[in-house]
């Protein structure tokens, strides 16, 4: 999950009762596992004393930023939305490393035609 990430802030007050999912997000940062996947990824961890919601900011690799409301978003949630806009970011590396133009623009002929019916071979007529 770090791995797409260059910066994570995450924002609580210790006595409010909204911290759980901050608490289990900071957890699945501090993993072992996901600090290998990204050691330069900065883990800021603020401690509050007023009355501001719980929130999580994380900054990707590409600097855009989001920030999520920790007292209605589970921390699962927002670790599944990282995770699939880091793979929209993978992609885009993929097809820009390739020398291919980001987005793709398929033309709406292309969109309209059929896809070409595939009948599966048996074992047998490979050989």
């Amino acid at each position: 999950m770090l791995k797409f990430l260059s910066k994570v802030k995450i924002e609580f007050n210790a006595l409010d009762p909204r911290l759980a999912s901050c608490m289990e997000f900071l957890a699945q940062c501090n993993a072992r596992k996901a600090k290998e996947s990204n050691p330069a990824c900065q883990l800021i961890v603020k401690r509050r004393t007023d009355d501001q919601p719980p929130q999580i900011a994380v900054t990707f690799v590409n600097g855009v930023e989001e920030v999520f409301d920790a007292t209605s978003t589970p921390a699962q949630t927002i670790r599944n939305m990282i995770l699939e806009k880091g793979q929209l970011l993978e992609t885009e590396q993929m097809f820009r490393e390739a020398g291919e133009t980001w987005p793709i623009v398929i033309p709406e002929e292309e969109l309209r035609q059929p896809t070409p019916s595939i009948k599966p071979r048996k074992a047998e007529d490979k050989q």
